[in-house]
This record gives structure tokens, sequence and C-alpha cells, in this order.
């Protein structure tokens, strides 16, 4: 107990030399968050988050590419979206953020139904790892990049893997506060997980994106994706979904929609 005080009053004092420069923040909140449509406390404590999230983490260059304190500032900021209701420690356990500059090749051995093992290589935007580093493509993850679909974030998409890992297990099902019900999440995780298997066996359009039926760790992953995104979007056609995820995130992102939608008119 004394040690985590003393380290977090360490940090404090890094901090207050640390906060990521008004002008870096005020650009990072134009490109990179708008279209969250926090408030101007929820950046506030954004930006405390993602300079304290730029204080435990590396962020190295891979394939040639140079990190600058921009693409630090949209990593970190999107990155800590994910934890702003609840804590920088969810991503604790883990150092760095590689970033490649364009998509990257990986190549696995994969054992089939016989025993076979098949080596299968595949081009990634990201991707994460238990207690390894993630790998992002800034091709891919950069404020102005074209998804592959609406609502796609990379950013996203490849933190949310690392909360879902938290307890050690890529399952779809990170830990849940003590307030939440695990038979609620799994039901309507698996309900809609095995509604969008079946759509996509007979050749129907999904409202969610295709690839969340990979397996229920990608699921989750993409779900997070169109939660923050296209928040309108999963709650009409998933509310149940929208509503865990609410919980689990402790965020409303349809509400700030609507709250902005009406501070335009």
């Amino acid at each position: 107990m004394f040690f985590d005080r003393f380290f977090r009053w360490r940090e404090q004092q890094q901090l207050d030399d640390s906060y990521i420069p008004d002008a870096l923040w005020q650009q990072v909140s134009r490109e990179a968050l708008s279209h969250f449509y926090l408030s101007d406390e929820e950046l506030a404590e954004l930006r405390k988050l993602a300079s304290l999230f730029l204080l435990r983490k590396t962020i190295s260059g891979a394939g040639g590419f140079k990190i600058d304190d921009y693409v630090c500032a949209v990593i970190a900021a999107q990155a800590c979206l994910l934890v702003l209701k609840l804590d920088l420690d969810y991503f604790d356990g883990w150092v760095e953020v590689i970033v490649y500059p364009d998509s990257f090749v990986v190549t696995r051995e994969e054992r089939d139904a016989m025993g076979v093992v098949h080596t299968r290589r595949s081009v990634l935007g990201g991707e994460a790892w238990g207690r390894g580093p993630l790998v992002l493509s800034w091709m891919d993850a950069r404020p102005e990049a074209r998804g592959h679909n609406q609502g796609s974030n990379v950013i996203l998409h490849e933190f949310a893997h690392k909360l879902d890992m938290l307890d050690g297990s890529a399952d779809g099902t990170p830990p849940l506060h003590p307030d939440m019900k695990l038979r609620d999440w799994i039901d309507t995780f698996t309900e809609t997980y095995d509604q969008l298997r079946k759509c996509i066996e007979h050749s129907h359009s999904t409202e969610i994106n295709s690839y969340a039926a990979t397996n229920p760790a990608e699921f989750f992953a993409v779900v997070t994706e169109e939660f923050f995104t296209v928040p309108e979007k999963l709650h009409h056609y998933h509310q149940g979904i929208y509503e865990q995820l609410q919980l689990f995130y402790r965020q409303n992102p349809l509400q700030r929609l609507y709250d902005n939608r009406l501070a335009q008119r």
C-alpha cells in the first residue's frame, strides 16, 4: 500500500511537467476526438489520462516508421477513451506500443482438425498480445484513415483486446464490475454472436461488422469500436449489447451524440 501511494505521488509529480502541450492537445481533440462529442470536463480528464499513459508506456516505431509527439498523443488519447470512466490501471501488465507505417504481415502455424500443421500469413492493421506489446499500423490508426467499414477504429479495437485479456484469456468477456451480472453478459453476447454467424452463413447482410464473427474475442473488440463510433446504430439494432457495454465502460456515447445534436440547434 505504501509503495502504491509513493508510486502515484511520484507519477503525479512527473505529470505536472509532462502534460500533453495545449497546442498539441487542441490538434488531437480536433482531428482524433471530435466525433466522440466529449464534454470539456471529459476532454480535460482524458488529457490527464493520456499524459499518464505516455509516462507509463513506450511507443516505438518499426519498419522505418518515425514516432513523433502527434502520433503518441493520438494513440494515447483514443486508447484512454476506453478507460475514461474506469482507471488507467486497466492497462497495467505490459509496457510497449509498436507502430508500423502500414499494414504488417504475420506468419503463424495452425493445426487443423486432422492434426496437420499449416502456415498462414496474414496482413494486419493491429495486433495485441496478453502481456506483450500492442502493435498498430499508423496507416490504419491515423485520424484520417478510412476504416474497412463504418465504425472502424483500430486503436479502440486493439486496446479492447487488452481489456478482454485482463483475466488471462481472450474470450470476449473482460473482468466485469461487481454490479454487473455475468449471466446477463454471456447470454446477451452469445445470442447476438450466434445470430451474426448464422446471418453470415446464409449470406445475409449484417449490421455488425462481419469480422466480429471470427471468434468471441473479435466480437467484443468490434462491438467496442461500434459502441464508441456509431452508438446510434449499435443501440438501434443491438440494444442489449449496447447496454452491457454501457455498464462495463460506464459511458453513454449515444447520450453524448444526442446532446451534441441538441447543442447544434
